[in-house]
């Protein structure tokens, strides 16, 4: 099991951009490639899991949990005394499946294989505590491999 604390995903909106090629014969081409912001990200997550001990990826199976800590604004406590506990809910904060393909995609390669491998997700998003950022956890699933004898002819 991995847990490591991770930079705030940026906006699948800003993962990908998308350009339009117009040849001077023949139809318009559409381009659709991984922005320079994406690559930024992808960089410091891979940095950052290296760190956290990550010399391969996980083979096989694995459970991905992720909690998403928005940035906490300037004002929180007036917000906290004004809505009380549901105060969090007007903090500007990423849908956690929108955070979910960019963080998959930056970990894939460097702390699992491939994001086809990914059985289980949990996400949450937290109440914010300061610094945004993204805490994720990487399990191996270990497969029961069934007793041989049960299947061996009488």
């Amino acid at each position: 099991m991995l847990t490591v604390k991770l930079p705030y995903p940026i906006s699948a909106n800003r993962y990908w951009r998308t350009r339009v090629i117009k040849p001077k014969a023949g139809p318009a081409i559409v381009s659709t490639y991984v922005s320079a912001e994406a690559k930024a990200f992808k960089e410091e997550v891979g940095w950052l899991l290296r760190a956290a001990g990550v010399r391969e990826p996980i083979a096989g199976r694995v459970a991905i949990a992720y909690t998403l800590y928005p940035h906490r604004p300037q004002d929180w406590q007036t917000r906290q005394r004004k809505l009380g506990a549901t105060w969090d809910d007007t903090v500007q904060c990423l849908d956690l499946d929108n955070a979910q393909k960019v963080l998959l995609d930056a970990m894939k390669g460097i702390a699992f294989e491939d994001d086809a491998w990914v059985r289980r997700i949990t996400a949450e998003r937290a109440e914010p505590d300061g610094e945004a950022r993204v805490v994720v956890t990487i399990t191996p699933i270990v497969v029961e491999q069934p007793q041989a004898a049960l299947f061996a002819e009488a």
